[in-house]
């Protein structure tokens, strides 16, 4: 039975006919419309939606390492909507719904699995804090609650309810915390903008911008120059080092963020936990691994090395909440390069120079809205430059008129 599978699928008259879900490499065009920079999940997503639904298709994404390969590789996977700010509720919670369909959008399995997410409070201070956040969220359209002690210890009955003198109070769930696969979330979007014409070029450094008039004209590459009428920056952790390359500063420090895993386990945890006090979070994949997360390191780096302070630090608070937890072994650790903004919100929309959009200042929490990223640049981009209005409060010029979006605390570990 086996040889016989195996001789029909290798034979000529197998009835499905084996097509890349990418194409190969090309030469690149001297104009397009619409430059990229960035192939990972944002990036890729803008190059889908302007496809799909505003029929611009003369599009390049320039990327130069390999697809996703950046800090949408080197994150945690995490999907969530439970922010401080109205602004921040509402772009997140649009970006979890799109999530919930995405595998069906682009018929791609993405892995997503909603399992909601648990933040723990040790604090009166954070109880009352989660509270409010609580109250925003439901508000806004995000599913969230607080719970007691005794719901915390029915929903995840192997945590240690007092971790390092710290014990717990209350809860903040998350029903709508989930994750997916970060490298399907890129392939799915890459597959789908590919298959209605966009190029998407590996490879590919942008070595500078040229522009004239205030205007952008083109990118210079290591494979040549490229004219084009817009470009949309989507460097992630390199944002500030790129906008500088435009002739313009964002105010962006890039740090590194360490995560690791452990070797895979039968399951025994299905929502996420995090604690701000404790500076960590864990949760179980699909495969087994406990990955093990907390903020970013206190120095600035464009380096995405692991270092062992880190490693110690939150080993030793995931024991705090899960002390069986001391007898697991460490399978890999990694860093990404995160860029900060002084608000902890992102920086979306216009720039200095015209046609030059932004999407950039994503810290901590760029995976869980790739979706709603590209969706909104796709539609500033078809409509000439107009902001939609769910991104207007990320505005660059924000920082000019002191009308920060102060989401310092929002993400799973406190920084």
């Amino acid at each position: 039975m086996p040889l016989g599978l195996l001789k029909y699928g290798r034979g000529s008259d197998y009835p499905f006919e084996r097509q890349p879900d990418l194409p190969g490499p090309r030469e690149l065009k001297k104009h397009y419309d619409v430059v990229i920079i960035g192939g990972g999940g944002h990036g890729v997503a803008t190059a889908y939606y302007l496809a799909k639904y505003h029929g611009i298709t003369n599009v390049a994404v320039l990327e130069k390492a390999y697809l996703g390969g950046g800090n949408t590789a080197r994150n945690t996977a995490v999907i969530r909507s439970n922010y401080l700010t109205p602004e921040g509720v509402r772009f997140y919670s649009a970006s979890v719904k799109l999530f919930e369909n995405l595998a069906n959008e682009f018929d791609f399995n993405i892995m997503y699995s909603q399992r909601g997410q648990l933040t723990l409070a040790h604090t009166d201070a954070t109880v009352r804090a989660f509270r409010q956040r609580a109250e925003v969220n439901k508000h806004f359209g995000g599913r969230t609650e607080m719970i007691d002690r005794q719901s915390i210890a029915d929903l995840v009955p192997c945590l240690n309810l007092d971790p390092a003198e710290l014990p717990v109070l209350a809860g903040l769930w998350h029903q709508d915390g989930a994750t997916a696969r970060h490298d399907a979330v890129a392939w799915g979007y890459a597959r789908g903008a590919t298959q209605r014409g966009v190029e998407l070029h590996q490879l590919t450094e942008v070595t500078g911008i040229e522009s004239e008039a205030g205007q952008v004209t083109g990118v210079v590459t290591n494979r040549g120059k490229i004219a084009c009428g817009t470009v949309i920056q989507a460097v992630a952790g390199h944002s500030a080092v790129m906008s500088q390359k435009a002739g313009f500063s964002l105010p962006i420090v890039a740090y590194p963020l360490q995560a690791m895993v452990t070797l895979p386990v039968k399951p025994f945890l299905n929502p996420l936990v995090s604690s701000s006090a404790l500076h960590c979070y864990v949760q179980q994949t699909s495969r087994g691994e406990i990955v093990i997360g907390g903020g970013s390191d206190p120095y600035p780096l464009y380096n995405s090395r692991a270092s062992l302070p880190l490693k110690e630090s939150l080993v030793a608070s995931a024991v705090d909440m899960f002390p069986f937890l001391s007898e697991m072994r460490l399978l890999r650790q990694w860093a990404g390069i995160t860029d900060m903004t002084a608000d902890y919100s992102p920086i979306m929309g216009v720039s200095p120079l015209k046609n030059y959009y932004l999407d950039a200042g994503w810290g901590t929490w760029g995976f869980k809205a790739t979706p709603i990223c590209g969706k909104t640049m796709a539609e500033l981009v078809a409509s000439g430059g107009q902001v939609p209005e769910l991104i207007q409060p990320f505005a660059l010029e924000r920082f000019d008129h002191f009308q920060q979006v102060n989401e310092m605390g929002a993400t799973a570990a406190s920084h």
